[in-house]
């Protein structure tokens, strides 16, 4: 056996731990952000505007949501792997559990500390499960086959986030101070991220 097939059967371990743990610890950050109470990412305003509609949990309307972007993947020409299916599968899963765990807080320090945590979570998470290369998640998707038909990445994640927060909010989605600083840190913070965990 060949030293880089030795490599590659030893890094795959690896790459899972990095996946599955990346994605436990995204369903930690939406359900921070969700129990705060302050305002959630423009995802999951739009997730949980739904959820109220439909009497679904925040979780199941992420791997329904997920789902269902994915057949957008089509004409967008995108090949999911098997990080985009564990996406869809698992993202809401871990989301319910942590929402169903976490315990409420009642004063506003809390409320903050939920957020602030919630943010770098993701930040974090968004890091380890894109760095295992196994597919990006059905949502990032979207972004990457606009960004293929001719918008840059900044307008093309504008233009989706800002048309899920909109929809989200007419639902009764929650969108407040914990949005914006989502907004300005998910940024910086995933940058700050690939120097401990880089993406290639």
């Amino acid at each position: 056996m060949s030293e880089t097939t030795v490599s590659r059967l030893t890094s795959l371990p690896a790459r899972l731990v990095r996946l599955y743990g990346g994605l436990a610890l995204y369903g930690l950050g939406i359900g921070l952000q969700v129990e705060s109470g302050l305002g959630n990412d423009p995802w999951d305003v739009f997730h949980q505007g739904l959820g109220l509609r439909a009497g679904l949990s925040i979780g199941t309307i992420i791997i329904l949501v997920g789902a269902l972007v994915m057949l957008l993947w089509i004409p967008l020409k995108q090949k999911p792997g098997l990080g985009t299916v564990s996406n869809v599968i698992f993202l809401g899963l871990f989301a319910d559990a942590a929402i169903y765990l976490l315990p409420t807080p009642g004063h506003l320090a809390f409320q903050a500390f939920y957020v602030a945590t919630g943010v770098v979570s993701v930040a974090l998470a968004t890091v380890l499960y894109i760095g295992a290369g196994m597919g990006p998640g059905p949502r990032d998707g979207i972004m990457t086959g606009l960004v293929r038909l001719g918008l840059s990445v900044r307008l093309g994640r504008f233009l989706i986030e800002i048309t899920v927060l909109i929809a989200g909010w007419l639902l009764g989605g929650t969108v407040g101070i914990g949005t914006l600083v989502f907004a300005l840190a998910i940024g910086p913070l995933t940058q700050l991220f690939t120097r401990w965990f880089p993406l290639t």
